[in-house]
């Protein structure tokens, strides 16, 4: 009887004890006070504390004044709006981000997490693929000791940054792996090496598969590739993010070629930076975005991204036809070398064209194009003037100026072509279909990214979309864009988990104050960091306090659907 008795009492006071720790839990490591919260779903703003515990969001609610006082750090949110934090649809990072952990200009404007591979991924490689890199792994010190997406991923986790990085496996780099770049069909083989190909990169964490068309390997895909590789990828789960054809003159065209795949690959697909390009095009986008509502009528799961600016970026070689490009580096060199070959390039980049994409002509010639960042540093007088300027300065015709500057840099540069209008930028940004990107990778004021240009987008993405576009314009509601930069990006990429203030989800935090957030880079000068984000949290570790970037490095690899142990 006395045994019964002592086991009873023993079991009473474990559940007393049980209750007690059910009461009780541990304390939370960070609460946000008092701020308005915008969940990322649209919905009105609301007041609420947010609370953090072992990297998760743990309550999202009015709570008790004894839990906020046990939280290892509190955080007076009032007159600051909390949000889940920024997603990057096309960030650019993957490289950068390993040079330089901190990712200065993503933090610094709320972005906790991006997605990129656009066309040619950070794998898979060869060892001619690595080699014909070699000029950027000498300026920034870093050769790729990886060949798949799997050693990228190890090489992440072994040097984490301070944001979250998930890929596509660029269909231009399995290309690029399987055949080169020469401009001509796959054989059956060869297509059969690049479905294994992707089904392996699948395998290893990809959310998809991607394209880049414009550019070289990439525009020599036909459809029937390309719908032939993005139906592994739908096999596996996985998404199918563009750079479309064209974005000016053939554009409906090359949107019947996005539709076509969706449809015969059976994969939601999206438009990576959508754009009405050069003077002849503007003012279409509203017709564009309405043949995007129309497709998803027929079932089509498809949309669209946008950074929100007037110019884009990408290599100043790119204003050279496909032809002189097609074969690669060493062959494009090569060509331009010859006196007539040069002759014959001039001729057409002053063309408009319905056969490719001619951004020298659409940019309007020699002063719409900006060179902004050089490789060779012996090159460093050019960044920041136009091609008009140098031309100027050289007593050169702009166009010889640019084809000596592609030579002297090896086709590394890049340059800012003013190729949008206003009009079509806040159409696209009004969509309920077109999510957030910046389309830059990360950099900084100092180091090594500190010696270069860049163009504004990399610093104030977001910050131009909140304070420009929502408070100032009114274009659209604030709760609207924090969802067009959280849980819309988190859906079409399928990152789990992410892009919701939610309990249960990643503690990926952004605090801003409504009044004050704005974008300070312009394309006159770029770096400088946003105004109004005091705080930023990733996987519930500030990397921002109190505006200033601390020294956490909690990012973390986003895996796709297909990802194996």
């Amino acid at each position: 009887m006395l045994a019964a008795r002592l086991a009873a009492a023993a079991g009473a006071c474990l559940a007393l004890l049980g209750a007690a720790r059910t009461s009780a839990p541990p304390p939370d490591d960070l609460v946000f006070e008092g701020g308005r919260v915008a969940d990322g779903t649209g919905s009105p703003l609301f007041r609420a504390d947010v609370a953090v515990r072992d990297g998760k969001v743990a309550a999202v609610g009015l709570l008790p004044a004894a839990r906020k006082a046990a939280a290892a750090r509190r955080i007076d949110a009032s007159g600051l709006v909390v949000a889940p934090g920024f997603i990057d649809l096309l960030g650019q990072s993957e490289y950068n981000s390993l040079v330089d952990r901190r990712a200065f200009s993503k933090v610094t404007q709320g972005i906790t997490t991006e997605v990129t591979g656009e066309g040619t991924s950070i794998a898979p490689v060869n060892a001619r693929m690595v080699e014909d890199g070699a000029d950027v792994w000498k300026r920034y010190g870093l050769r790729p000791d990886w060949t798949t997406l799997a050693g990228y991923f190890a090489r992440f986790r072994r040097t984490p940054p301070t944001i979250n990085l998930g890929t596509f496996v660029g269909l231009g780099g399995i290309r690029d792996l399987v055949m080169g770049k020469d401009d001509r069909r796959a054989t059956p083989a060869e297509l059969a090496a690049m479905e294994r190909e992707v089904e392996k990169a699948m395998d290893e964490g990809a959310l998809g598969v991607s394209t880049s068309l414009q550019y070289v390997p990439d525009i020599s895909f036909t459809t029937e590739e390309i719908v032939a590789l993005a139906r592994v990828a739908a096999r596996k789960g996985g998404v199918w993010f563009t750079h479309q054809r064209s974005e000016s003159n053939r554009i409906d065209a090359s949107l019947d070629e996005v539709f076509r795949v969706a449809r015969e690959a059976g994969i939601p697909a999206d438009v990576w930076h959508l754009k009405t390009a050069y003077r002849r095009n503007w003012g279409r986008m509203p017709k564009v975005l309405a043949r995007f509502e129309e497709a998803r009528a027929e079932g089509l799961d498809v949309a669209a991204n946008v950074y929100p600016w007037t110019a884009a970026s990408n290599g100043l070689d790119a204003c050279l036809p496909p032809w002189v490009r097609e074969g690669g580096r060493e062959k494009l060199l090569a060509r331009l070398a010859d006196d007539a070959t040069r002759a014959r390039v001039k001729r057409e980049m002053a063309e408009d064209s319905d056969t490719w994409e001619n951004q020298w002509f659409g940019s309007g010639g020699a002063p719409g194009v900006l060179v902004s960042t050089v490789v060779n540093p012996a090159l460093k007088r050019y960044e920041g003037k136009t091609l008009e300027e140098i031309g100027r300065e050289e007593g050169k015709d702009p166009r010889d100026a640019l084809i000596d500057l592609v030579l002297a840099d090896r086709a590394n540069t890049s340059c800012i072509i003013s190729i949008m209008t206003e009009d079509d930028v806040r159409a696209a940004l009004a969509s309920r279909l077109v999510a957030f990107c910046t389309d830059s990778g990360a950099v900084a004021p100092d180091g090594i990214f500190g010696e270069e240009r860049s163009h504004p987008r990399a610093w104030g993405s977001a910050p131009r979309l909140l304070g420009h576009y929502v408070r100032d314009e009114r274009l659209i509601p604030l709760e609207e864009a924090v969802r067009k930069m959280t849980s819309l990006p988190a859906a079409r990429a399928r990152l789990a988990g992410r892009g919701l203030l939610k309990e249960g989800f990643a503690a990926d935090l952004v605090a801003f104050d409504p009044a004050t957030v704005r974008a300070l880079s312009t394309y006159q000068d770029p770096t400088r960091p946003s105004a109004g984000i005091p705080y930023v949290a990733v996987n519930g570790e500030l990397v921002v306090d109190r505006g200033t970037v601390t020294g956490a490095r909690p990012g973390q690899v986003l895996l796709g659907p297909a990802a194996r142990p």
